[in-house]
């Protein structure tokens, strides 16, 4: 049904329908806008600070199931590096081979050699490794032990300067 819309002299300059299509794009932008508006008073925007003053997420935080670091002559990049050799060093599908990391930044270098088959310990799976440090840091052979667990993540077990059998 369609109503005339008239002006203030009783003139019809219009009616309902063509009123209605006409304001449709007005009534989708204000809709729109106020979607927005809503969206957007639920969000919050964090400032990283630590961040801004140079200080990285994991000088703050640190980080949960990381294990003791490999070797205090080592930067947290550095550990960063190791540990992801590490990982695949000590895969237990891997094929036993070394794997070697570096970080250009600092320096730093070193390896990781699986020694003997990884075996169960509880929920884990771990593997003993033989862990050569160089480059900026003092050459060192480590010795030790490490455990994935079910999510897949490393943790450091006993580690010690390697004593040569």
């Amino acid at each position: 049904m369609s109503a005339f819309v008239y002006s203030k002299d009783r003139k019809i300059i219009g009616s309902s329908r063509r009123f209605e299509s006409a304001s449709m794009g007005q009534r989708l932008r204000l809709l729109a806008l106020g979607v927005l508006v809503l969206g957007a008073g639920g969000c919050a925007t964090a400032i990283p600070l630590p961040a801004i003053m140079g200080v990285s997420h994991e000088d703050v935080t640190g980080s949960i199931n990381q294990g003791a670091p490999l070797s205090a002559a080592l930067d947290i990049e550095d550990w960063r590096r190791a540990r992801g050799a590490m990982a695949l060093a000590l895969d237990p599908q891997g094929n036993g081979a070394p794997v070697n990391w570096d970080n250009p930044r600092s320096g730093a270098k070193g390896s990781f050699t699986p020694v003997g088959p990884a075996r169960p310990v509880g929920d884990n799976i771990c593997r003993s490794f033989l862990a050569e440090l160089g480059g900026s840091v003092v050459g060192q052979t480590l010795q030790g032990d490490a455990c994935r667990n079910q999510a897949g993540e490393w943790t450091l077990g006993k580690v010690q300067p390697w004593k040569k059998s």
